[in-house]
């Protein structure tokens, strides 16, 4: 299967107790399906995934693969810097019905380009789900080189890469390299065009939560060829795009959320709430979202 679209990073809400918030999320996954979404990615970054237990992390996941009924793909975020343990969390994914899985880089550890080329084949070795491999070294610390990924990408089960790296020129390389099938998906909404207009898929997103209608249509308009509406699109959101990222993900979009009385404004440390000058910077950015269409 092919990864095409717009496929929401989904945000994990709290209650005030600090629970994971069912209800809420629930509601997220509605709308986020009512929207047209693409596909659903919880327990990634986004979802806070470092502050849950195993137990919540694979609940969450659980909750979310039967409220969808299968209407749209469940990408679940079940990647570790400890290759057991992402195996674990996969075969749990794989268990409750999940379509696919999201690897991370290891984080922290740092591995070499041979440690992740055996980190990822071990998983997709020892699982049965298609794997998506989540490339961002601005929070794992190790980039993912473009040998090692299309390396990778020989193996049957190695479908696609969310490519986080923040670096056009890496992008390219991987999708003038890449063999065919093979998904590259933006994990940077504000490089969602650029890399659409270079022959990319689509976007694992998290202003989506936000202007999931709109990112939609400048996607589909590039699927289309209508690179003018999505230009005039991507630059209409540009403002919000960079708003969701002015403090650590998903700090900023969960407030978002919060304003828009959707979640609580909770999260769980060491992630902290916005303070006042940024939380205006994302309230006027929601002001942005009912001229954009």
């Amino acid at each position: 299967m092919s990864y095409q679209g717009v496929y929401t990073a989904l945000v994990t809400p709290f209650t005030t107790a600090g629970k994971v918030d069912e209800p809420a999320l629930q509601a997220l996954v509605e709308e986020q399906i009512r929207l047209g979404i693409s596909g659903l990615v919880p327990m990634g970054t986004t979802g806070e995934s470092p502050t849950l237990s195993p137990e919540e992390h694979s609940r969450v996941i659980e909750r979310v693969v039967a409220w969808t009924k299968g209407r749209v793909p469940v990408i679940a975020g079940t990647g570790s810097n400890s290759t057991e343990e992402a195996i674990e969390l996969t075969k749990r994914a794989q268990d409750v019905g999940a379509n696919a899985s999201l690897q991370v880089v290891p984080y922290y550890n740092k591995p070499n380009q041979e440690g992740l080329f055996r980190h990822f084949e071990t998983i997709a070795d020892k699982t049965q789900l298609p794997i998506l491999i989540y490339n961002i070294a601005g929070r794992t610390s190790r980039n993912l080189e473009t040998d090692t990924l299309i390396k990778l990408a020989q193996h049957p089960r190695i479908v696609g890469v969310k490519e986080a790296s923040g670096d056009v020129g890496q992008m390219m390389e991987v999708l003038a390299r890449r063999p065919a099938g093979f998904s590259v998906l933006s994990g940077d909404d504000n490089l969602a065009y650029p890399l659409m207009a270079l022959g990319g898929n689509g976007v694992i997103s998290v202003a989506s939560h936000v202007v999931g209608r709109e990112l939609l249509a400048m996607i589909n308009a590039c699927v289309q060829g209508q690179w003018d509406t999505a230009r005039q699109l991507h630059f209409r959101l540009l403002p919000v795009f960079k708003a969701m990222f002015i403090d650590t993900n998903p700090i900023p979009v969960k407030t978002a959320l919060a304003l828009q009385g959707k979640v609580q404004e909770v999260f769980r440390l060491p992630m902290t709430p916005l303070d006042d000058s940024k939380k205006e910077v994302v309230r006027q950015a929601l002001k942005l979202i009912s001229s954009v269409g």
